[in-house]
């Protein structure tokens, strides 16, 4: 029996696979297109997002030979007074321009959400407008408007828009929708138990706003100061068109590297640059970790009451916002016909013949379309891919935590910063991917790296609203993942693949820092022309060409709003009651 036995649990164990057997009669066909999307998603994030920026970090420790010099470059900047006044200004800078535009901001958002004032869709529309021109647009107009031979320049009193008032002026206008649109947010998820609750102990307005509103949307408060410092501080354009003698970190490294060819001094002040971006993506994320859910399922979405003196002063005070907007806006546009400012205002097209004031003409804005489509459809492509993967498939715990924490990293990356790494990695000798440099495609992946972020967490807040069981059903039906993925997950994300697909391309159409040090001669866009007319004096086809990239976004923002409508009535018809 004993024998029986044992020859029994002998062949047993010879019978039972072993692990590799059983681990390779798991590794489906699913976990094998797994395996070689995310190893390609990594590959494509440390070529594009982490190399670069380490390239960056070295060069800055480096002499100009290549040597380390360890902190000699550091030390000679700081040494330097004029250098060392650059942190001054920008810091400046960034706290006066976030206190203008928050405050403005809060209170158009508050009259948006929170009042029953007329027309305000209308409102709405005028004040996300400055979102789709490029950031040298307003320094064009403040140009036009209060420089030297300005048509409004005694209402500065003597003073020179060159300088502080107006880059504060060019980068309040620029960053004004940003903040109204996360402040918006804030504003419209509000209890309205809350407020009957002190309608019913009696609060006064004051003591319920203070004791009320601001709390609710404290933490969106904090996001908008972090996003607009962010914002100011890494901006390039408006310093660099009326900047004058006001030097700031971002046009410190187009002079360090454009101007005067000294990389290593460029990396240290990108390097400088970047501290105070990272400092405020630290205390975003820490806001996004404190924040908890004010609007719960028992909660009553709070609907304003009409109130005449309130309506009415906040209608006079969003109209002036608007109004303020346009003059902007339209002033660009009048300076874009006129024939030449200010001794021949005749309205013509002349300054729309571009080929008048450079040889490349029109070329650059083709490039641009080219540049900003490329982007859109490479860019929402791998998001997508990256944030489905992220979010819905098997992968190992660390690779999903490296992955979602290189993703992350662009917003805390200005754009110039990004740029000088690219030129530091892909131009580096012995390096394969140099064939790239100078070409559409590093501009486009340049500007699929900048944008990175919003588009992935745009891709995943869309993922989170799938139920988590479509994969687990598919798999209980043996139907492979990739189906699920293009029969379900796909086509209930459209709308929101299209919203990240618009951002990408009204963003690459208006970027300037990101690509200013990647371009040659055949790839010029159209934001680094306007850069380039406007330094040689070329102020009208500057503001033509500015016109144009705000005209194109615009087209393709309506374009987009009727697409997305029909979308939703395509793919989102279940949730329709």
């Amino acid at each position: 029996m004993n024998s029986i036995s044992s020859t029994n649990t002998v062949s047993s164990m010879n019978n039972r696979p072993s692990a590799l057997q059983s681990w390779l009669a798991g590794f489906s066909r699913d976990r094998a297109i797994v395996s070689v999307i995310v190893a390609l998603i990594t590959l494509w994030l440390v070529l594009t997002l982490l190399l670069p920026l380490l390239t960056m970090l070295v060069r800055s420790v480096q002499d100009a030979s290549g040597q380390f010099a360890g902190l000699a470059n550091f030390s000679e900047y700081l040494s330097s007074r004029v250098l060392t006044q650059s942190i001054t200004n920008t810091l400046k800078l960034g706290f006066i321009v976030t206190s203008i535009v928050v405050s403005l901001a809060f209170l158009f958002a508050f009259g948006l959400t929170r009042t029953c004032m007329p027309f305000k869709p209308v409102f709405k529309v005028l004040g996300m407008l400055p979102i789709l021109a490029p950031s040298l647009l307003p320094a064009i107009s403040m140009i036009y408007l209060f420089g030297n031979q300005g048509i409004a320049r005694e209402l500065l009193f003597g003073h020179s828009v060159y300088g502080l008032p107006g880059i504060v002026l060019g980068l309040v206008f620029w960053t004004f929708p940003h903040a109204v649109l996360i402040l918006s947010t804030a504003l419209s998820t509000s209890d309205a138990r809350l407020y009957e609750a002190a309608r019913v102990m009696r609060s006064s307005t004051f003591k319920t706003f203070m004791t009320v509103t601001l709390p609710t949307v404290k933490f969106g408060l904090i996001s908008t100061i972090t996003v607009i410092f962010t914002l100011v501080v890494t901006d390039f354009g408006v310093p660099k068109v009326i900047g004058g003698q006001y030097n700031v970190l971002a046009t410190d490294i187009y002079k360090q590297v454009a101007g005067q060819q000294n990389f290593a001094m460029g990396a240290v002040t990108s390097v400088l640059l970047l501290l105070p971006a990272l400092l405020a993506f630290a205390v975003d994320r820490w806001v996004q970790r404190k924040q908890v859910d004010l609007f719960g399922s028992r909660s009553v979405s709070y609907e304003p009451e009409p109130h005449t003196l309130r309506d009415t002063a906040f209608f006079a005070f969003c109209g002036l916002i608007c109004l303020a907007i346009l003059s902007i806006i339209g002033m660009a546009v009048y300076g874009s016909l006129v024939s030449f400012w200010p001794w021949n205002l005749e309205l013509s097209l002349q300054n729309y013949q571009f080929e008048r004031f450079s040889t490349h003409g029109w070329n650059p804005y083709f490039n641009s379309l080219k540049m900003a489509l490329g982007t859109a459809i490479i860019g929402t492509v791998i998001i997508f891919i990256t944030a489905y993967n992220v979010e819905k498939s098997k992968m190992h715990g660390g690779v999903r935590q490296f992955i979602h924490a290189m993703a992350m990293i662009p917003m805390a990356v200005p754009g110039m910063v990004l740029g000088l790494g690219y030129i530091f990695f892909f131009n580096q000798p012995g390096n394969p991917l140099g064939m790239l440099y100078g070409t559409m495609t590093i501009l486009v992946i340049n500007t699929v790296a900048h944008y990175f972020t919003v588009g992935h967490l745009t891709a995943l807040t869309a993922l989170k609203k799938l139920p988590s069981e479509i994969e687990s059903v598919a798999a209980s039906l043996k139907v492979p993942q990739y189906k699920a993925f293009f029969k379900v997950s796909l086509p209930v994300c459209a709308p929101a693949l299209l919203d990240i697909s618009i951002y990408l391309f009204v963003n690459a159409l208006t970027t300037t820092s990101a690509v200013v040090f990647l371009y040659s001669t055949d790839t010029m866009l159209a934001s680094v022309a306007v850069l380039n007319m406007e330094d040689a004096g070329q102020n009208g086809a500057a503001a033509a060409m500015a016109v144009m990239i705000l005209m194109t976004a615009a087209v393709v923002k309506i374009a987009h709003i009727s697409l997305g409508e029909l979308l939703l009535k395509r793919t989102q018809q279940w949730r329709r009651k």
